[in-house]
């Protein structure tokens, strides 16, 4: 049986929170080597299922923050790329925390307009004054 999910805390989670076990399915598989070699030899694949909507983990802000950032059903994680099962199944606990912790955490806040400062502004009646300058020149240039 598969043992509870900790999400650390963090931005959206000031204490963190715990996924019990029941709430999580993992499926595990296996595929042979060439010519089916050993057991040492097997590549393993694991396949993590939560389906946030059913969770009791979570507060109803954050919840509602889950579900909105995420697409509608239960949230799929898959690891394949190491050869042993234990650290693929870490690795696809790692990477639903790291969805979850994405989803849940607030937005950033919004980002003011900044008002120009006197020299920018300068620097920018300068340059359109050399633009319009150089603009001159090139027609008394061109009209002779």
């Amino acid at each position: 049986m598969p043992d509870d999910l900790v999400v650390p805390p963090g931005p959206g989670l000031p204490s963190g929170t715990t996924i019990p076990a029941e709430e999580l399915t993992e499926r595990f598989s296996r595929s042979s080597g060439p010519g089916g070699q050993s057991v040492n030899t097997t590549d393993s694949r694991v396949e993590l299922l939560f389906d946030p909507a059913a969770s009791t983990a979570f507060t109803e802000p954050q919840l509602r923050r889950i579900l909105k950032a995420l697409p509608p059903g239960p949230v799929s994680v898959t690891a394949s790329e190491h050869r042993s099962q234990l650290r693929n199944r870490n690795a696809a606990r790692d990477r639903l925390v790291a969805i979850l912790r994405e989803a849940v955490a607030p937005p950033p806040p919004p980002r003011r307009p900044t008002k120009p400062s006197k020299a920018s502004q300068r620097r920018r009646v300068e340059a359109k004054k050399q633009r319009g300058q150089t603009k001159q020149l090139r027609g008394r240039v061109t009209g002779d």
